[in-house]
Formats: structure tokens, C-alpha cells, sequence
């Protein structure tokens, strides 16, 4: 198995493992937190292999996926009180599902021919859509929407992978200095609170 493999099957994990913890404060059963811990982990890839016209989706192409996602949602279930305890565990998983997901679409869609540009995007979609659609089956707010530093931090990480690679960085080095960027603005803007300016429509 090369890098980009076992990251993306790591990534899967922690997005299952947030899926699952966002029903802590909510009125769901364990079926409701296993399906909210699936989706997550397929939501983000499965929609940006829509959009590049990638058939089989990655989950139905390989069965690892869906085993990694199991895994991801038994060990919340088994340790669920002991995870729910630690404050910052889902932002923890969340910030580095979003950076693996990040780099991996950039990757794919530059594999698919787009251009860099349209690779950006993708990243994000694929880093970004899978907790939107967690907040959303969990009656929150979408962390997108919020006026935390969130897509900002992929498409951030998503230009140094698209950097790097332009001046030749060797290619596993580039995908973990990208993930790590992510990672970093990521939790230093919510540890400083640091937030986009709020467009002036109101006075």
C-alpha cells in the first residue's frame, strides 16, 4: 500500500469517527449514529467523484473503505463516553479528516486531467461537503456556514500541494506538508477564535 492509500483510508476513519460523535448532544439511537458516521465518511469523495465523473465511487470500488469506516464507527460506539469527555476530540478528528480529504481530491482530479485550478476546488468539496452533511443531518448549523476559518484552511492547503508539486517537491513530502497546513490553521483559528470579515451588508 502506498502513502496516498493509507492516508485516504485514515481520513475515512476520523470523518466516520466525527460523524458519529456529533450525535452526542442529540436524541439519536445507535443506528442514527452509525448511519451519521457513514455518510460523513462518504459524503465529501463520493460527491467529488460525481462531479469528475469517477465511476465506482472509491467505497464500492474497495471494500477496505467500508471496513474502515465500520471500524471507525464500532470504536465510537465502544468508546463513546470515554471520547465525548474530551472536549476538543471532535474538532481533533474533523480537522484531520478535512486535511486528508483535502490533498487526496487535489490529487485525484490533477490524476483526472482537470485543471489546477478546478483540482482546488475539488479538494475542498471533498474535505468540506462530508461535515456539512453531518451538521446537517444533526439539526446544526454547517460549520461552512460559520464564521469560523474552515474551507479557507483546505483551499489554503490545497494551493501548497498545487505549489509544491509545480516546483517539483517529492510528492509524499508535499502531501504531508499540505495536510499539516490544513491542520495548523485549522486549530489556530479556533484556539485564537480567527474569523474571514463579515461581508458589510448590515450597518
Amino acid at each position: 500500500m502506498d502513502l496516498q492509500y493509507i492516508l485516504e483510508l485514515i481520513g475515512t476513519y476520523f470523518f466516520a469517527v466525527s460523524g458519529a460523535l456529533a450525535v452526542q448532544d442529540r436524541e439519536h439511537d445507535v443506528f442514527g449514529a452509525g448511519f451519521t458516521g457513514f455518510v460523513t465518511a462518504i459524503g465529501g469523495g463520493s460527491l467529488r467523484d460525481m462531479l469528475l465523473g469517477s465511476y465506482p465511487l472509491a467505497w464500492i470500488a474497495d471494500i477496505g473503505f467500508l471496513y474502515t469506516i465500520l471500524a471507525g464507527i464500532l470504536s465510537t460506539l465502544f468508546f463513546f463516553k470515554f471520547l465525548s469527555r474530551l472536549r476538543k476530540t471532535l474538532l481533533f478528528f474533523d480537522s484531520m479528516g478535512i486535511a486528508l480529504f483535502t490533498v487526496l481530491g487535489v490529487e485525484k482530479a490533477l490524476n483526472l486531467g482537470v485543471r489546477w485550478e478546478i483540482a482546488a476546488i475539488m479538494g475542498m468539496f471533498s474535505a468540506v461537503m462530508g461535515g456539512v452533511i453531518r451538521d446537517t443531518l444533526t439539526n446544526a448549523t454547517p460549520v461552512l456556514f460559520r464564521k469560523e476559518i474552515y474551507a479557507t484552511a483546505c483551499l489554503a492547503g490545497a494551493f501548497m500541494y498545487l505549489i509544491l508539486r509545480n516546483f517539483g517537491v517529492e510528492r509524499d513530502i508535499n502531501l504531508l506538508v499540505s495536510f499539516f497546513l490544513i491542520i495548523a490553521i485549522r486549530l489556530i483559528a479556533v484556539r485564537y477564535k480567527l474569523s474571514l470579515p463579515k461581508l458589510g451588508w448590515k450597518k
